[in-house]
């Protein structure tokens, strides 16, 4: 089953209980796409990286410093495991199964019943990749090209397209001319004048 999960859309993991099996790197950015929905975050692992534990004592996580067993299931919507043991990782599959737990086993699309897109973030402009679990390694590397053909510069044009917008809209216009406008605004001509008006501002503040 593929299920799709929009982290941000109304609804979904919001206020449920989530497990994370592992405390690595790898599930850094799991546990992270989990708070940014909602989700409440119980992480099982023996230890755990910086990141996680910090998490853990700004109560943002909940950390049980200790191996996994199926009791960890109690109460939980869905499980995501990402240890080093291909043996660990078919037992929860296992357990999942059978207390009807959704489960995502990192990088082992045959042990899933949903899968992560790989997510470029640029502020509020998200970009999602998926191959359905067929190559997590192409759409790993389809982010990366994303991530550089879509720089850091967009977040900052997204909040200026979005006061534009505003302003375009309170216009006594008509609704033909609007839209030429906000299409206008949005496209790679207009991105390149945000740029080039971004660099003056840094030039003019370094004058000062």
């Amino acid at each position: 089953m593929f299920l799709k999960l929009a982290f941000r859309a109304r609804g979904g993991v919001r206020r449920r209980t989530c497990l994370v099996v592992g405390a690595g790197k790898i599930s850094e950015g799991k546990i992270a796409g989990l708070l940014a929905a909602g989700a409440e975050v119980i992480v099982v692992a023996p230890s755990a990286t910086p990141q996680i534990q910090a998490w853990h004592r700004a109560r943002k996580i909940l950390w049980k410093k200790k191996a996994y067993d199926a009791r960890d299931f109690r109460g939980v919507f869905l499980v995501v495991a990402a240890t080093n043991s291909p043996r660990v990782h078919r037992r929860i599959f296992h357990d999942a199964r059978k207390q009807g737990v959704l489960c995502n086993v990192v990088d082992v699309p045959e042990l899933c019943d949903f899968y992560y897109p790989a997510v470029v973030r640029r502020g509020h402009l998200q970009i999602a990749i998926s191959t359905a679990g067929a190559s997590p390694s192409l759409a790993k590397r389809l982010r990366r090209q994303l991530e550089a053909e879509f720089g850091p510069a967009y977040a900052s044009w997204l909040k200026e397209l979005a006061r534009q917008r505003e302003h375009v809209r309170a216009r006594r216009i008509p609704l033909d001319e609007k839209n030429r406008l906000l299409e206008q605004q949005a496209s790679q001509a207009g991105f390149a004048k945000f740029l080039l008006r971004s660099k003056k501002k840094r030039a003019t503040a370094r004058r000062k």
